[in-house]
Formats: C-alpha cells, structure tokens, sequence
C-alpha cells in the first residue's frame, strides 16, 4: 500500500481547508505542502501563516513540507512552529545541510532531503542515515504539469538498495507527474509516498482516486 501525499497546489484556495478535508476523508495520508521562494524556484507559492491557519483548522493532519528555498535553516522554526510534522529541503540549497538537519530535529520535528533532476542519488549518502524521508523530484521544482521523468525511476532504486543495504528506515517519496500511469512504476522502484496533485485534486472523484493510488 502507497501513502498518498496530495499536493494542495492543486488545491481551491478559495475553500483550501475544506478541499484539504475531503482527501483526507478519502485516504490521503498526508498533505504536501510545497513552498516557493522566487528565488530558488521562480515562483512563488504559501508561507507561515497559511501552513498555521491550515494546521488550526486541520490540527490532526500530517504536514509533509516541502521547502523549495535557497535559505531553509532561517525558516525551520517558523514552519515547524506553524504545524510542519516533516520539515524537506532541498540538498541543493545555499543553507549547511548539517547544520539545517540538526536545527530542524532539535525543534522535535521529521527530517527530509530532496533532490532535483539533475543531482545524483549519491550525493545524499552523508546524510540517509539522519532522515525520515527522501524526496526525489521526477520534474524540476517550481512548476505544476510537467512530463514525469523516467530518470527519477533509476534513483529511486539506488535509494532503496542503500536503505536495505544500511538498514535504514527512510520513507522513499517521488513528486511530479505521478498519475494513475507512473504511479505504478514509482511503487515499483522502490517509492513508499507519491506526491500528486492534478491527479487527486483535478478528478471529480477524489476518493476513487485516492485510493486508486493508496492500493498500489
């Protein structure tokens, strides 16, 4: 069984809390919530006070914080303050990777790296034995409906050879493009979470399609 993460980008804003509730109802074991800065990725997306008022209204659920920021260190407390269960940055962040990993589990919170499509699965090996969950980016960060990479397929196999071979307990996560056709292939190399938003969000049946992708 797969833990469905759904993206809430793909989310109303305009009735977020309430959009958020209907996937967690259907299944969702999580929610993704990405955040943009402009400057590591060209957009810009939430902050603090959504990630707070979301958490007040949805107090129970499983906040899997995607941080897509050149500065992740400075902003650790804020969003894990705000509700943040998993704090995931980007490995190709400006911050110190150890010193962001110590702050964040000091503050009692689940630790994450992500990778983007041109880095390589070993660069993380420093760190694997230190994380909750690994992300790996099957489109580039920043930028919703883009073509899933087959790439990220490759890494997330590797990935996964490293935590049995180490015998490590790191949740394996792939976002971008996960639909009902790569979701399979994702599972199938090794993925234990899938980030999807269109495909979850976009379908009249959400519950169908949650579950759709929580039976894989």
């Amino acid at each position: 069984m797969a833990i469905v993460s759904p993206s809430i980008l793909s989310a109303d804003f305009g009735k977020l809390g309430a959009d958020c509730r209907t996937v967690l109802d259907a299944g969702a074991q999580m929610l993704h919530y990405d955040v943009m800065d402009g400057h590591f990725v060209p957009n810009i997306s939430f902050g603090v006070p959504v990630l707070k008022s979301l958490h007040k209204t949805l107090p129970d659920a499983f906040y899997d914080v995607h941080l897509m920021i050149s500065h992740p260190l400075q902003y650790a407390e804020p969003f894990i303050k705000a509700g943040a269960t998993l704090y995931n940055f980007h490995l190709e962040c400006e911050d110190d990777i150890q010193q962001t990993l110590d702050a964040v589990k000091a503050l009692g919170c689940k630790t994450g790296l992500t990778i983007k499509p041109g880095t390589a699965p070993e660069a993380l090996a420093p760190y694997l034995d230190q994380l909750d969950l690994v992300l790996v980016m099957s489109v580039e960060p920043g930028f919703g409906g883009q073509k899933f990479m087959p790439s990220a397929l490759d890494k997330l196999r590797w990935l996964k050879a490293e935590r049995e071979k180490r015998g490590l307990h790191y949740l394996l996560e792939v976002d971008g493009g996960v639909d009902d056709t790569t979701a399979p292939l994702c599972v199938k190399a090794g993925a234990d979470v899938l980030v999807a938003g269109s495909a979850v969000f976009g379908k009249d049946d959400r519950t169908a399609a949650v579950r759709r992708l929580a039976a894989l």
